[in-house]
């Protein structure tokens, strides 16, 4: 009894080779391994690229001339941090003080000051900001506020009053009623990384899925499989095998993101990100396999590696959907995407990042993806066994689903 019930646990746990032999391969194999490195090449170079410019100190040389008090005292207050550059530590400004207006021109021409401040003569006129080309926008804003604020100060000490007076109860601050302290700009970006993650991972594995088993019928192997592995063993190992793969290059990915991402501004939201990063890993573990079991059908389907364009080709435009119309959606219909598969897989985790779902909702969504999960697999590999065997062309759906029900091999 002893060799019977070893073959019979055997086949019974064939999906673990099967997955296992799925893992390794991918995981050897050099162009993926190649990719993924690029990819996070790529994460960590955007990540330090944006570090770098939030960081970065704009440098400005400022000339004006001896005996233009006023703005000197302008360019000054700048300079100190005590004007408009108060607010912007991304800003330092330089006064360069030349003799005349002909040497102003001259460190304009030759490059030594970026611009040239000259105020209203009389105090009456306008104040002129000069540059051998268009003065930079930003210096301008900041040189144009601060100049606004003296002259205001001025004329309010010249009536007997002072700043502080004629701007008390003109402050505004904001506030967001719902709580939520990530921006917008933060979630939008959000959603358009999930979405690429989603597609990435769901059209890279599931292509090599779909790869794998017309290989495999090609070459007549899966016939000599089929004797020793029931076929849904052999599809539940593809499964797994891949599922484990995409599941893992998705961590690794989000992994680098968050660790990067603490390394600039959005940083304090870090702890809301990092729960829509796990809601996403979450819905993409459930999701993805019924995108496997999808992508090895259309593998099934195909007698020949040239086939696989077409009978992938719909799954392949479901994805491009998914992607490009997650990540742009918003409002109603954000809502209606969040508990619709598989586009939920990317709406709900970019509404929980934004604060916009009720403790039940991820749960809700996560039920009505599992429902349909669990359909695509069992119609899946229904299609799956009835197309397997077939060969001399491409194999409608239709045509496996009679198969199947007309067999019983690998039941």
């Amino acid at each position: 009894m002893t060799g019977p019930t070893r073959a019979g646990d055997t086949a019974r746990n064939a999906w673990m080779v099967v997955a296992t032999r799925e893992i390794v391969v991918r995981a050897l194999n050099k162009g993926f391994v190649i990719g993924l490195l690029v990819t996070i090449a790529l994460i960590g170079g955007l990540i330090g690229f944006t570090s770098y410019m939030e960081s970065r100190t704009e440098s400005f040389d400022v000339a004006v001339v001896a005996g233009d008090e006023s703005a000197a005292t302008a360019l000054d207050s700048l300079a100190d941090g005590r004007g408009a550059a108060s607010s912007d530590d991304s800003v330092e400004v330089t006064v360069v003080r030349v003799d005349d207006a002909a040497a102003a021109e001259a460190a304009l021409a030759d490059e030594t000051a970026d611009a040239w401040l000259s105020s209203a003569a009389g105090g009456d006129g306008e104040w002129t900001l000069s540059g051998w080309r268009e003065p930079d926008g930003t210096l301008a804003r900041l040189v144009g506020t601060t100049v606004r604020g003296q002259v205001l100060a001025d004329r309010a000490a010249g009536v007997g009053t002072s700043m502080d007076d004629l701007t008390a109860g003109s402050e505004v601050v904001t506030e967001r009623l719902d709580g939520n302290p990530v921006d917008p700009q933060v979630v939008f970006v959000a959603g358009f990384v999930l979405a690429f993650l989603f597609f990435m991972g769901a059209v890279g594995s599931g292509s090599m899925i779909a790869g794998s088993v017309i290989e495999e019928k090609q070459s007549r192997l899966v016939e000599i499989i089929a004797t020793a592995v029931p076929l849904r063993q052999l599809l539940a190992g593809k499964i797994v095998g891949s599922s484990v793969i995409a599941l893992g290059q998705n961590l690794v990915l989000a992994g680098v993101g968050l660790v990067g991402a603490s390394f600039t501004d959005l940083s304090s939201i870090l702890p809301s990100m990092t729960a829509s990063m796990l809601w996403f890993v979450v819905f993409f573990t459930v999701g993805f396999v019924a995108v496997a079991a999808l992508y090895a059908v259309a593998g099934s389907l195909a007698s020949r590696t040239e086939d696989l364009q077409y009978t992938t080709s719909p799954l392949m435009m479901l994805l491009m959907a998914v992607y490009i119309v997650t990540f742009s959606a918003d409002g109603v219909l954000e809502r209606v995407l969040s508990y619709i598969p598989p586009a939920s897989i990317v709406s709900m985790p970019v509404r929980v990042l934004a604060g916009d779902t009720l403790w039940w909702e991820p749960l809700l969504s996560l039920a009505i993806l599992v429902a349909t999960t669990v359909g695509a697999v069992l119609l899946s590999e229904r299609a799956y066994r009835g197309a397997l065997m077939q060969t001399g062309g491409r194999v409608s759906w239709r045509s496996a689903m009679a198969a199947e029900r007309g067999t019983t091999l690998g039941a």
